[in-house]
């Protein structure tokens, strides 16, 4: 007999809501309130107009678009019609654009209003490849629809997600809509969310953790907070209420400099992008906000391992709907959370080439092991690993050393060539807002004495550079490059 439950069609869950609870709010934005019951309408009306544009189910959808309602209600309607929801980071330089979207074969690509301004030259420059390699989307967007809500295939892929390699074109991840349910049911077992909620969309929509926080929200109803750039962060949580909080480092540090009042009723705070200094931890302690971190990647939808934020830098435990092992120091990872593969010129690259094993495990390439208490602990990462004197180094343990002092919130450890020992460890510094005055290299090494094997110290230190990235997480090779630049 067939299996009914295999092919069982769902609703999106927007629409869910919007039957069961049309007047609760699915986001805010500069202050104005949207229910479910409109966004619901909207998504529809979008969906009609993917049609009447052609658009079938399985076709790519660009989106070269900064954070805004427009993005989110394309997203659900991408859900709903079967179409890739593709988000690209508009920081990419064109010619890069341009090189993702033909490699990629997006053959629809819809841009923000503001991107004109940013990248002027980009609708040209895309217009000259030709309707069969590339149409431009239009949409309107304020439009709603009185028809009734398609049900969908919760296993057909509904995104394609960029990852941040370290090396090349980012390859695009593709996930399903029960991949999403999955990650958002089992990060609700730790960080609780219940539909009277708000969780602040402080990450991109084009980065794994930007759109875990639209299916987080989606799943139980609760409302999603766009950013408000004409007020400050710390004056929006206190407008919008904002309970649920994910920001990295870099977003935290001046939050905390400021009115810490506007923290009062933040229920939740997920800390990513790297070990969090302990000078952060203190101040959230202080204020015994419920801080968690937690280890993620992009194949896995998010987060894998999730626990209370801790000095040690540990990630916590694995959350429900996944499975994690370690394989001779490599992090291996399964469940209902792994995606369903890269995005392939004829479709998706199944068999990931030689990172999935044939039981369904996915090497990560992630260095990890579990601590006394069941936590897992991230050691770096393999591609990141060099030798010093005939000893292993890995970079990130230093990090993590060096991101102890009070005074430094970031850290970037990196082979430099050494004519005796073939390499020495070399460290880029990136210092607290608050810090006066710049540490040497004796602070340094005095500092590090008690830490970590005196082969593994850093033998010089670099000044943090200013560098511009396409996403949230910081690209160890392009900060490495722009500070070895000659000054």
């Amino acid at each position: 007999m067939p299996n009914r439950a295999a092919n069982a069609r769902i609703q999106s869950p927007i629409h869910l809501v919007a039957l069961q609870r049309p007047d609760s709010i699915a986001y805010k934005v500069s202050g104005k309130a949207i229910s479910y019951q409109q966004l619901s309408q909207h998504v529809i009306a979008i969906g009609e107009q993917l049609k009447q544009a052609g658009l079938q189910q399985g076709d790519r959808v660009a989106c070269i678009a900064n954070n805004s309602p427009e993005l989110l209600k394309l997203y659900w309607a991408c859900v709903d019609n079967g179409l890739l929801f593709c988000p690209v980071s508009p920081r990419f330089a064109q010619i890069q654009l341009i090189e993702l979207i033909q490699t990629h074969q997006y053959r629809y690509c819809w841009l923000s209003n503001n991107i004109h301004a940013l990248l002027p030259d980009l609708k040209a420059e895309l217009l000259t490849l030709g309707p069969d390699n590339t149409r431009l989307l239009e949409f309107e967007f304020d439009k709603t629809s009185s028809q009734q809500p398609l049900k969908i295939d919760p296993k057909q892929a509904v995104d394609a997600i960029l990852t941040s390699g370290s090396t090349g074109l980012p390859k695009a991840a593709v996930h399903s809509l029960q991949n999403h349910i999955a990650s958002a049911k089992g990060a609700k077992t730790l960080i609780d969310i219940m539909e009277t909620d708000s969780w602040l969309l402080s990450l991109p929509l084009f980065h794994i953790g930007g759109l875990a926080i639209l299916n987080r929200c989606a799943l139980v109803g609760a409302c999603v907070v766009f950013e408000d750039k004409s007020i400050s962060l710390a004056k929006q949580l206190t407008r919008d209420q904002v309970s649920h909080l994910s920001l990295v480092s870099t977003q935290l540090q001046p939050l905390l400099s400021a009115d810490t009042h506007c923290l009062h009723q933040v229920k939740a705070m997920l800390l990513g992008g790297g070990a969090i200094s302990a000078d952060l931890l203190n101040q959230l302690a202080v204020l015994n906000i419920n801080a968690f971190t937690s280890y993620g990647m992009t194949e896995m939808g998010s987060q894998i391992t999730t626990g209370i934020a801790r000095a040690d830098g540990s990630s916590g435990q694995v959350l429900p709907h996944r499975e994690l092992k370690i394989v001779d120091g490599e992090i291996w990872l399964k469940g209902e959370c792994l995606f369903l593969g890269y995005l392939g010129v004829d479709g998706l690259n199944k068999p990931l080439a030689k990172r999935l094993e044939t039981q369904g495990w996915f090497r990560s390439t992630d260095l990890g092991h579990w601590d006394n208490n069941g936590n897992l602990c991230i050691d770096g990462r393999l591609d990141n690993m060099f030798v010093c004197g005939g000893e292993n180094l890995q970079p990130e343990e230093v990090e993590a050393a060096l991101k102890l002092h009070p005074l430094i919130v970031d850290a970037i450890v990196f082979p430099k060539a050494d004519a005796k020992f073939g390499t020495l460890p070399a460290a880029i510094i990136k210092p607290a807002n608050n810090s006066a005055n710049p540490l040497s290299e004796a602070d340094l090494t005095e500092f590090l004495a008690d830490k970590i094997a005196r082969f593994k110290r850093p033998r010089c230190y670099y000044p943090w550079p200013e560098v511009t990235t396409a996403g949230i997480k910081v690209v160890r090779k392009q900060i490495i490059a722009a500070a070895l630049l000659p000054k």
